[in-house]
């Protein structure tokens, strides 16, 4: 095992198995044992994920000075970026923290993904803590579903519920206005791809994957669509006042 995958193994593979077990142990069902985790981890991801929803609100209602400074400097884009980080510095705003949130999930989902391939293999008791009890079975079914295989229905959930969060991150749409450029035919694209593409393309990858990274990836959905909700409800009452 070289020294990265044992670091990473140590770090976050060994304590994520560790808190599902625990959990299992205590309510055994493995479907709540992952609610659970998914629960834990989205709260201690909550400060990150809040700053990232209040920063992509921020973005949105800044377009118009953006693209007054896109159009100011049109035909010199190293000060178009310079305006551009000098205007995200103005208004408080990091444009990269919501890539931060996703850098840190992946790895998560990775760990995930190593979980349940298999189901959780008996071999992998070896590296539970001393205080975590060894439990004699893992009962898999989870509301007639087993979480070690494919689930349609759990696949276009998950489907449904990044529908509905990138439908809360997208801004409306202004009045009709005159013909839009290069660069706001390709936004307007790319907003139509997180819309619709991406969560089909979701759907398709979790048929073939087991349904308890389906469980994850729909908690931790639903509880990032209420994160943006709540912060898009927060900034409407404050413009408002």
């Amino acid at each position: 095992m070289s020294a990265f995958i044992k670091f990473f193994h140590i770090t976050l593979w060994q304590p994520l198995f560790n808190l599902l077990i625990l959990f299992y142990i205590y309510i055994p069902n493995l479907g709540v044992a992952i609610i659970l985790l998914t629960v834990l981890i989205r709260v201690i991801l909550y400060p990150l994920q809040a700053k990232a929803a209040k920063s992509q609100l921020a973005l949105q209602a800044i377009q118009p000075k953006l693209k007054e400074v896109q159009k100011q400097h049109k035909d010199n884009k190293e000060e178009q970026a310079k305006a551009m980080m000098a205007l995200y510095k103005t208004e408080g705003i990091n444009p990269f923290s919501g890539f931060l949130v996703m850098l840190i999930q992946f790895p998560i989902l990775i760990v995930l993904y190593r979980l349940f391939w298999q189901g959780i293999q008996e071999e992998n008791y070896q590296y539970l803590y001393s205080f975590v009890q060894r439990p004699e079975t893992i009962n898999a079914i989870f509301l007639g579903m087993n979480l070690n295989e494919p689930s349609t229905v759990l696949a276009i959930l998950v489907g449904i519920a990044f529908f509905a969060q990138a439908k809360l991150s997208t801004p409306k749409k202004p009045a009709k206005s005159d013909k839009k450029g290069a660069g706001a035919m390709f936004g307007d694209m790319f907003q139509k791809q997180m819309l619709y593409v991406f969560p089909i393309f979701i759907v398709f990858i979790l048929l073939r994957l087991p349904s308890a990274l389906g469980l994850y990836l729909l908690i931790s959905g639903i509880f990032t669509a209420g994160q943006q909700y709540l912060a898009k409800k927060k900034r409407q009452e404050k413009e408002n006042v």
